[in-house]
């Protein structure tokens, strides 16, 4: 029997504001949104191949970025095929760099930002392919 194939994958981020994440994702990531419930509470996010989907936390809760729980530890990564060009336009947007674009050991050439939640969004470049 064939196995299914895996064809894309989608990062959920619990966010505390909704439209102050989605508009985020847009105005300076990107991604284009389609928006559920009323009021709107989540969201699927995507740009090119790549999807992400957000949720607004319950008023009784708080989030907490994976960071908070294991030091340098992204929330979600997308690799691409162009660091620099990414890099350049999310610094030209105003996407709130978290550290920059630089040549890690591993051979991927790399930078994250922030979410308006704090979560850490890591972007890479494998420069071995």
């Amino acid at each position: 029997m064939a196995k299914a194939k895996l064809i894309s994958q989608a990062p959920v981020l619990i966010v505390s504001d909704f439209k102050k994440s989605v508009a985020y994702w847009q105005d300076k990531i990107g991604f284009d949104a389609r928006l559920w419930g009323e009021p709107a509470d989540f969201a699927i996010l995507r740009r090119d191949a790549c999807f992400l989907m957000l949720s607004q936390k319950p008023e009784d809760r708080k989030t907490e970025p994976n960071w908070q729980i294991v030091e340098n530890m992204w929330n979600a990564y997308f690799w691409v095929d162009d660091a620099k060009s990414l890099y350049e336009e999310l610094t030209a947007s105003g996407a709130e760099i978290d550290y920059h674009l630089h040549e890690k050991p591993y051979g991927v050439l790399e930078f994250g930002i922030q979410d308006p939640d704090g979560h850490d969004i890591g972007f890479g470049q494998d420069l071995n392919a």
